[in-house]
């Protein structure tokens, strides 16, 4: 990762964001933020499409054939993401109370959200096993512990990166970690003044074994790197506006 090609960016467009039309900027965000539910929710099987999240999110249009559970998952998950904005905003560290508020609007109409599981899970597929019992407590504990001394060790994306991956091996959820902690992850990108970012359905071999990497072997670059490359995909989108 070229942290200092990627923070140059950044600032050239902080510096030139004035000249990008507001309703511009506008527009740019709310297709973000439904491209991020679409994706965000579609890893995880929800079937909607993008143009049917849309019509859910946007005209308030039910779909039929569908289940209310993926109609609640795109509805919720463009609430708790307005809900991080609001937060980041406000100047909010990212905290317990927090993760666990996200994790609530996540769920919302689904299952009992916001608390953590007392059961043993297993990732399909994964060759990781998230701690059960008092390890999941203990650790769960140790990652919101580590979070200010981890984030004076790495630059901003690593820290993004690694609150999402530390975040979803824990797996401290029944379910929706997924969601939840790539909100926490654009919480942390957001915080420190860098776009949010969108993991496409499409990649999602490759974010499942850039996360086993970190969860197994404790490497943490390629989600890093995955997470660079969007976060500068992001800003060379915005910087083409400021240079036109």
């Amino acid at each position: 990762m070229d942290y200092e090609r990627i923070l140059s960016k950044k600032q050239k467009y902080e510096a030139g964001r004035h000249k990008i039309h507001s309703l511009t900027l506008s527009s740019y965000e709310k297709d973000f933020e439904l491209t991020f539910t679409h994706h965000s929710t579609a890893i995880e099987g929800n079937t909607l499409t993008l143009m049917e999240t849309k019509v859910i999110l946007e005209d308030g249009i039910s779909i039929g054939g569908k289940s209310l559970r993926e109609i609640y998952e795109v509805v919720n998950h463009k609430k708790a993401y307005g809900y991080v904005k609001k937060c980041v905003a406000s100047h909010q560290q990212m905290t317990e109370e927090i993760a666990k508020e996200i994790h609530y609007m996540l769920m919302e109409n689904i299952m009992t959200g916001g608390i953590y599981r007392n059961q043993e899970v297993r990732i399909s597929g994964a060759a990781h096993v998230p701690p059960a019992g008092n390890d999941m407590y203990i650790q769960i504990k140790n990652f919101y512990a580590d979070l200010s001394w981890k984030r004076k060790q790495l630059n901003p994306i690593e820290y993004a990166a690694w609150t999402h991956a530390e975040f979803v091996k824990i797996h401290p959820f029944l379910d929706g970690n997924g969601r939840t902690s790539r909100l926490l992850m654009n919480y942390q990108l957001m915080s420190e003044g860098f776009l949010p970012v969108s993991i496409a359905k499409e990649n999602r071999l490759e974010y499942y074994e850039a996360l086993e990497s970190y969860a197994v072997d404790g490497n943490l670059g390629l989600f890093s790197e995955l997470v660079a490359e969007l976060e500068e995909c992001r800003l060379d989108e915005y910087l083409a506006m400021v240079l036109r």
